[in-house]
């Protein structure tokens, strides 16, 4: 192969660093690789006061608790104002393959990958990272999963719910086992998402974070909802899914295993757990608030190559454009679409405006983008168009990975 062959080769690729087979799947996303940020001292310090219920119970008794790991956050957070990463284009996505150098020990699996959304307060941010780490479960043979979601809001809507609570425990005292009047006594969450016999009856009449929530906090909670069923994603409200309210915000989500019933004894049921944490970096002492969002989920080690590290991705060829909510809602099923057939995009779902989008497309020169308006999403069509000669075809969408397949093939001769 002579030198300008090699050059042409080597443009079809992107070279990655922190990059493994299973989060090849995070990168047609919009996730980018990243090495893990080390937890300091003044990390783990700050994390001391509001470690306690910072777990999500799999209550199968099966493999204990997953950890939130808000330590972790903690030196994201810290990682995102000392690079200036507020500068950046928002939102920033990152794929972590490893976890944090210097966390908490803790009980449960260590063996888990991280997906987070700094700077995006949309529900786009949530629906993303539910749909990139099904796909990513689905490559490790959990074909049967579930969401259990939950919304506490935000702070207001926290206050509401914690006094209406209180009040109602309060009143049921005399009902209580010495257990959970023990748990009352730590905290009122603890409480209610207690699995004990004697306070079922009693949690199962308890007050519901979601009747407490703000107006807007209601919109993100229906919006996130909305994108589950657009996605057909199985999903559930699970009112005892509380997370912990000294930092967590707005929704939390779990990933379950529903085909646990059917495999072995001892398979993990609870496979990924997520939240937002928007007041995190203001509890920290930083200035301005920063919007974040992000999942952990279990990764099958030795399994199918899924460790085995990648360092090149192919480079997209087309920019992907939607304009409106309907396109919005049906955007992440395109990505899936095309993700199977292995035709990556480059993406700018958590912008709505037509001009920031266009930006991004100029500034990636992909020989094409595809264009979903709200006529193209009620049709359930894409404009695909070729950028030097704008010349254009719509193409249903159950057609579209077909026809970016045969784009790409052209392309390639």
């Amino acid at each position: 192969m002579d030198n300008n062959q090699s050059t042409k080769s080597e443009t079809k690729f992107i070279a990655y660093d922190n990059l493994d087979k299973i989060g090849e799947v995070a990168v047609y996303y919009g996730f980018a690789p990243a090495k893990s940020p080390n937890i300091t001292k003044a990390d783990l310090d700050a994390a001391k006061d509001i470690l306690e219920g910072d777990y999500v119970d799999d209550n199968t008794g099966m493999h204990g608790r997953l950890p939130l790991h808000v330590e972790e956050k903690i030196a994201l957070i810290r990682i995102y104002e000392e690079l200036h990463m507020h500068l950046l284009s928002q939102p920033v996505m990152f794929y972590f393959k490893d976890p944090c150098k210097n966390r908490l020990k803790k009980s449960g699996h260590a063996r888990y990958a991280d997906l987070e959304i700094l700077g995006l307060s949309g529900s786009i941010a949530e629906a993303t990272l539910i749909q990139t780490a099904r796909a990513m479960l689905t490559n490790e043979g959990y074909d049967n999963t579930l969401v259990e979601i939950n919304s506490i809001g935000d702070k207001d809507s926290m206050m509401r719910f914690v006094r209406e609570l209180v009040a109602y425990y309060r009143k049921n005292l005399n009902e209580m086992s010495p257990e959970c009047r023990q748990l009352f006594k730590n905290d009122p969450f603890e409480l209610l998402a207690s699995h004990d016999e004697s306070c079922k009856a009693l949690n199962a009449a308890a007050p519901r974070a979601m009747d407490f929530l703000s107006e807007e906090s209601r919109r993100h909670l229906e919006e996130v909802l909305e994108y589950l069923e657009t996605l057909k994603i199985p999903y559930i409200l699970n009112n005892g899914l509380l997370g912990n309210r000294k930092y967590c915000t707005e929704t939390i989500f779990t990933i379950v295993n529903t085909g646990v019933a059917e495999k072995k004894s001892g398979e993990q049921q609870i496979l990924a757990v997520g939240t937002r944490y928007n007041g995190l970096a203001k509890r920290l002492g930083n200035k301005r608030d920063i919007q974040g969002v992000g999942i952990s989920l279990l990764i099958k080690e030795g399994q199918n190559g899924l460790r085995k590290p990648l360092t090149k991705l192919k480079r997209p060829i087309a920019s992907f454009v939607q304009l409106g909510l309907e396109s919005k809602l049906l955007s992440l099923d395109i990505i899936e679409r095309l993700r199977q057939v292995k035709i990556p995009l480059y993406l700018s779902l958590a912008k709505d405006r037509l001009g920031a989008q266009v930006s991004s497309v100029e500034k990636y020169h992909t020989p094409y983008v595809i264009v979903m308006g709200k006529k193209e999403a009620v049709e359930k069509t894409a404009i695909v168009r070729r950028n030097d000669t704008h010349a254009q075809a719509i193409v249903p969408l159950e057609e579209l990975p077909k026809y970016m397949k045969k784009i790409e093939e052209g392309l390639n001769r």
